[in-house]
């Protein structure tokens, strides 16, 4: 792939917009956040807030029953559902429904145990979601999952530890490397500024600020892609909307208190970034 990439700027993405809200929080997108642990409820709390802070009209939180009730209480504009104790079988009733008529469902964020992911990874893919963008454990599992067993519409959303997974070397040249990669398997990939499509686009991002390296970052940055995925935004305009608000509100964060921000202060600062875009 071609080792450039056109930047994103406030005026592309005026250009491109944002879908009408519509009049219910139903016309605004349905997202499910598939993760957490004992060891990292919080992420997908982050995650969560984050796909509503950026617009989106539902989320549900689906995490192991041992953190349930905590998760629930966090963050109460969510809906609460558990997963199975084994993480092999398949997902029916309200878990399996939801995740089927969600608009994005998100993987991965809190997961701290690579079988068990992996497991349920292919438990959700079995259920049917039109649209999955997956972060953290679950993209280390990626390269041992058959690509059919997943939906077209695919975000990946790496780190640069996570993208030399996929890639099976380090980088060397960003934009080319994250287009071998959304090549390869067959997604939009977002990694540390470039989001590249399987059809060989490519956009940078410039924006940011040194504060966005802090735990919970990345979670952020997931909820927001998988947001604006749920709106309706196409799946690689969707992935730069996200990581862009989310470097977006480092920058005003950084310019407002400095280093020392938290992921749940990006969350929170989401919106306003949104919106400065949009006049």
């Amino acid at each position: 792939m071609s080792s450039r990439a056109e930047p994103v700027t406030e005026t592309l993405l005026r250009k491109w917009g944002l879908p009408d809200p519509g009049d219910s929080k139903k016309s605004r997108g349905d997202v499910v956040v598939v993760g957490g642990s004992r060891t990292s409820p919080g992420a997908v709390l982050l995650a969560g807030e984050s796909a509503l802070r950026v617009g989106a009209g539902r989320v549900a939180l689906a995490v192991p029953q041992s953190i349930d009730a905590q998760v629930g209480i966090a963050l109460p504009e969510a809906g609460i559902l558990a997963l199975p104790d084994d993480a092999e079988a398949p997902l029916n009733g309200e878990l399996g429904e939801r995740i089927a008529s969600a608009d994005a469902v998100l993987i991965g964020p809190g997961f701290s145990d690579a079988d068990e992911t992996r497991a349920t990874l292919l438990a959700v893919a079995g259920a049917g979601p039109r649209l999955v963008v997956l972060d953290a454990f679950a993209l280390g599992v990626l390269p041992e999952i058959d690509r059919g067993s997943l939906p077209d519409d695919l975000i990946l959303n790496p780190n640069k530890d996570e993208a030399k997974i996929l890639l099976g070397h380090e980088l060397a040249d960003d934009v080319a490397d994250v287009g071998e990669i959304a090549g390869a398997f067959d997604a939009v990939v977002n990694c540390y500024g470039v989001v590249a499509d399987p059809d060989g686009h490519a956009w940078r991002l410039d924006d940011g600020d040194g504060g966005l390296g802090t735990s919970g970052s990345g979670d952020v940055l997931a909820g927001a892609i998988a947001g604006f995925a749920a709106r309706g935004v196409d799946p690689a305009r969707a992935a730069v909307w996200g990581s862009w608000a989310h470097a977006r509100a480092g920058v005003r964060l950084g310019e407002r208190v400095g280093l020392g921000y938290l992921a749940r202060d990006l969350a929170r600062e989401l919106t306003s970034a949104v919106h400065s875009v949009r006049g």
